[in-house]
C-alpha cells in the first residue's frame, strides 16, 4: 500500500477513495496464511494502508500490528480492538526481535528498499515464522472491456507508473526473498460492480492521479465512451477477477 522510509507517498492524495474502492482479498488467503504460521499469537501487517488485510487478519490471529508510513492512510482505518495501528516504515519495525508468527504484505512489496525489510524481516519472525507477500495486477472484466482496460493502462497512462510497477507485474518473481520458500496455492480476488464502482477503482490508481496532475485533465475522460460501450448498462453488473501472485517462506 505504501513505501517505507523516505518513500514517495502515491497513495495519501486520494486515501478516502483508496479505501473505498479498493477489493477485499479472498478468506481463503488468510485461512492458508493462519494455517501455515506456526501459531496464531501475532501477525505484523506491513503497510497496512487503511487496514484492508489488517482486519480479516485480526479474526484470525490474537493480535495485529498494521503499519504505514502515510499518516493520510491510517486515518481511513477501522479500529479494532485486536489491531495495533503505527505509523512507521516497513524498514524500522518497533516490534521486538522474534516477536511474530506472520509477517503479512498486501500490493506493497515492490515500494520498499529490499535489503533493510527483510533484515527486519528475519528480525521480528519467530523461528519457524511465516513470510507472505502478495500483489494483484490488471484485472479481468470481459473480452470487450479487457481491450479497452489495457489501453488505458499502457498507452493513456503507462508513462505515469512509477518504475517499480514492474516488479508487481512480474508476480515479485524478481525480489529476492532470504527465507526458506513454500508453495503457494492459487488464489484470486473478486468483486461484482456497475461502471461507476468500477471507474472509482480505476481512479484509485497512482498513475491515473499523476497523469491527472501532469495533464490537467482527468485522462479518464479519454476512454470512457469507449469503455461505457464496452461495459454496456451502467447499472448492469460484471464480475471483476485479479488473478494473485504470492510469494511465501518461512525462517
Amino acid at each position: 500500500m505504501s513505501a517505507g522510509a523516505g518513500f514517495a507517498d502515491h497513495f495519501s492524495g486520494h486515501a478516502t477513495a483508496y479505501a473505498r474502492f479498493r477489493p477485499v482479498y479472498p478468506d481463503a488467503l488468510y485461512d492458508w496464511l493462519a494455517a501455515h504460521a506456526p501459531a496464531r499469537a501475532l501477525a505484523w501487517d506491513v503497510a497496512t494502508g487503511s487496514g484492508q488485510a489488517a482486519l480479516p487478519l485480526a479474526a484470525r490471529f490474537a493480535a495485529v500490528f498494521a503499519s504505514e508510513a502515510s499518516a493520510a492512510q491510517l486515518a481511513n482505518a477501522v479500529p479494532h480492538a485486536r489491531v495495533t495501528y503505527a505509523c512507521e516504515p516497513a524498514e524500522r519495525c518497533s516490534l521486538p526481535d522474534a516477536s511474530a508468527d506472520l509477517v503479512a504484505v498486501a500490493q506493497a512489496l515492490h515500494w520498499f528498499d529490499h535489503p533493510r525489510f527483510f533484515g527486519e524481516v528475519r528480525r521480528v519472525l519467530k523461528p519457524g515464522g511465516l513470510f507472505a507477500a502478495w500483489c494483484y495486477e490488471l484485472m479481468h472484466v470481459s473480452a470487450p472491456v479487457d481491450a479497452v482496460l489495457w489501453h488505458y493502462y499502457e498507452d493513456v497512462i503507462g508513462a505515469y507508473w512509477p518504475p517499480q510497477r514492474r516488479l508487481l507485474e512480474r508476480g515479485y518473481v524478481d525480489i529476492a526473498i532470504p527465507l526458506t520458500p513454500i508453495q503457494v496455492p492459487q488464489f484470486e480476488m473478486t468483486a461484482d460492480w456497475n461502471y461507476l464502482q468500477f471507474e472509482g477503482y480505476l481512479r484509485t490508481w497512482s498513475a491515473t492521479q499523476r497523469a491527472q496532475a501532469a495533464l490537467g485533465h482527468d485522462p479518464l475522460a479519454d476512454v470512457r465512451p469507449a469503455m461505457q460501450a464496452a461495459w454496456g448498462d451502467a447499472e448492469a453488473v460484471h464480475r471483476v477477477v485479479w488473478p494473485l501472485a504470492v510469494r511465501a517462506g518461512v525462517k
